[in-house]
């Protein structure tokens, strides 16, 4: 009888010795998680309902920081349009250059290690150097890229000095270091079995067909990949905004808060730049709480949204 009744004593203890050597396994993660993610954001929601300048002890506001967001602030409906300008534009356009170009190296023979090398080395460039590179090289005045227009009898744009042409060369320069997407979109294309395309081009399929009905089905969860990263380093867009518009005003400190944010007249202001403007600038950390649970809800509904929709 004792013997019977120890069998499930010794199997608890099997359980939770299992279990301990579990946690003890994730116990680094868990660690991680919870110091740089889960208290992170839970202080993020709790400052974001309080005064709060880093200086000073928060004082409980309620809903103030939210009803200046959404009422009040003179600046933040113009970040969000033009981050939303980024998400609607930059993303499609990155995904489909980088599609393209995955396309065009799946088709070379020879040499095909080194153009797959040169169209991926831009993604390495740091973004602050890459920025600095293509605003003097879209210099309105001296830059090659407007010398080379009016060689061919075109008067080109201010850009980065422009409104409505500091947000089309913020793209082009996405554009140029989407080398990352399109290593990943290139391993797709040349993991789709050829056995699929032979038997579509047997059955008489064109060109096009084939890549609509099966090159485009294999790589789908690829393609979705690309989309949901790429739309949240939009929602997130910031160094190249502010350092473009930095370099382009003539300033060489972005901590000052004289100029009107996002140069030229507000056309780079992205959302996250104004979050690092109220919080490290002008020391409403409070206010930049709100801006950043406003991010991370929109953020998390835009991802929710298309993982549902690929289902």
């Amino acid at each position: 009888m004792a013997a019977v009744l120890s069998l499930p004593r010794r199997r608890v203890r099997t359980r939770c010795r299992t279990r301990l050597t579990v946690l003890a396994f994730l116990a680094p993660w868990l660690v991680g998680v919870a110091v740089f993610f889960a208290y992170p954001l839970a202080a993020t929601f709790y400052f974001s309902f309080t005064d709060y300048t880093m200086l000073d002890r928060a004082h409980f506001v309620g809903l103030r920081n939210y009803v200046y967001l959404f009422a009040e602030d003179p600046y933040v409906w113009q970040a969000i349009r033009n981050t939303g300008w980024f998400l609607v534009v930059m993303v499609p356009a990155q995904v489909l250059f980088a599609l393209g170009t995955a396309l065009l190296l799946t088709r070379i023979k020879r040499g095909a290690g080194f153009f797959r090398t040169l169209f991926y080395l831009p993604s390495l460039a740091p973004p602050v150097a890459a920025t600095v590179a293509f605003v003097f090289l879209f210099n309105p005045a001296t830059g090659p890229v407007n010398r080379f227009l009016s060689w061919l009898g075109i008067e080109g744009p201010l850009w980065f000095s422009d409104p409505g042409w500091s947000k089309p060369a913020l793209v082009l320069l996405a554009l140029w270091g989407s080398g990352n997407v399109m290593v990943i979109l290139l391993a797709a294309l040349l993991d789709v079995p050829r056995e699929l395309h032979e038997a579509a081009a047997i059955d008489g399929a064109s060109a096009p067909q084939i890549f609509r009905n099966v090159t485009l089905p294999s790589i789908a969860p690829v393609l979705l990949f690309a989309v949901v990263t790429g739309m949240i380093q939009a929602l997130q867009y910031f160094t190249q905004a502010v350092v473009a518009g930095t370099v382009a005003a003539g300033s060489a400190d972005i901590t000052g808060s004289a100029q009107v944010p996002g140069y030229p007249d507000g056309s780079t202001l992205t959302f996250p730049y104004w979050l690092y403007a109220q919080g490290f600038q002008r020391f409403n950390m409070g206010y930049a709480c709100a801006l950043a649970v406003l991010l991370f809800v929109v953020s998390l509904g835009f991802t929710a949204l298309m993982l549902r929709r690929a289902r």
